[in-house]
């Protein structure tokens, strides 16, 4: 376990990659719920975006959970993501499963 001062940032790192991600998610849908206001979408399929936009969500969220060493190594895996191109697809984590 790190410092005090690495627990902090870790933590720090792991909220605004958190945010960032959240922030991602939502945009689907709003774009989601402008194409329902364009007439685009029915309410079936933007509930089913709203659906998967709360699959994702709680995805992320226990992904982010910054709880002691947890976040240090949570802050670790995102700056390596970074550091070589690589991004979780939250809003495919979300989707729906089917059969099985």
């Amino acid at each position: 376990m790190g410092t005090k001062d690495e627990r902090r940032a870790a933590r720090e790192a792991v909220a605004a990659y958190h945010e960032a991600r959240l922030a991602e998610l939502v945009a689907r849908v709003a774009e989601a719920v402008d194409h329902h206001r364009a007439g685009e979408l029915d309410a079936f399929e933007v509930d089913e975006v709203l659906h998967q936009y709360h699959r994702a969500t709680r995805k992320l969220w226990t992904f982010c959970e910054p709880s002691g060493a947890q976040a240090e190594l949570t802050a670790r895996v995102i700056r390596r993501m970074a550091d070589e191109g690589e991004a979780i697809d939250w809003w495919e984590r979300g989707a729906a499963r089917r059969g099985g």
